[in-house]
């Protein structure tokens, strides 16, 4: 249970990963994350999850060099969702397969120029982040913005947002 990113495209998983980024993947969602996400953007050909490493979390917040300190957000968030000892353990061993790697400030910048080519390519495409692998998704709103309005904090966890090229 990590940050995933997840990205509702009309292109195919080959296409979307063509496009990304160094140091970034895409992996397609679980089935039932397809469900919900394709069900709110109709022409969604393929619901990817945007990974860095095994997980999303270095494109939310920086990782510590400090390990126990890098974890302590996810602890927290762990015990407020009541997963127990040995979920918390395998959970963070996902979570530490990005573990040795060092805070890359262009990750975000990064990440940006790909939504924003994405957007120009592909046309509107939906963005959701979401914490936990586990827990069911219950999306809030949709919420529109343009490629100029990517920027930071431009991601707002569990609020599905489509990107367009340009303001409609």
């Amino acid at each position: 249970m990590c940050y995933f990113l997840y990205l509702a495209s009309p292109l195919t998983l080959s296409e979307v990963r063509s496009m990304l980024p160094n140091g970034l993947t895409a992996d397609l969602a679980p089935p039932a994350d397809h469900q919900t996400l394709r069900s709110l953007h109709p022409g969604t050909m393929t619901v990817a999850r945007i990974l860095a490493g095994r997980c999303s979390c270095d494109l939310v917040r920086p990782r510590l060099a400090d390990s126990r300190a890098d974890e302590r957000h996810l602890r927290e968030r762990y015990r407020k969702q009541g997963l127990a000892r040995e979920e918390v353990i395998t959970v963070l061993e996902r979570h530490r397969h990005g573990e040795g790697r060092h805070f890359d400030s262009s990750i975000a910048e990064r990440l940006r120029s790909f939504v924003a080519e994405h957007a120009r390519n592909a046309g509107p495409s939906l963005y959701y982040l979401h914490f936990s692998a586990s827990t069911p998704m219950s999306p809030a709103a949709i919420r529109y913005v343009s490629v100029g309005e990517v920027v930071d904090g431009w991601l707002a966890e569990d609020i599905p947002t489509v990107v367009r090229h340009s303001a409609v």
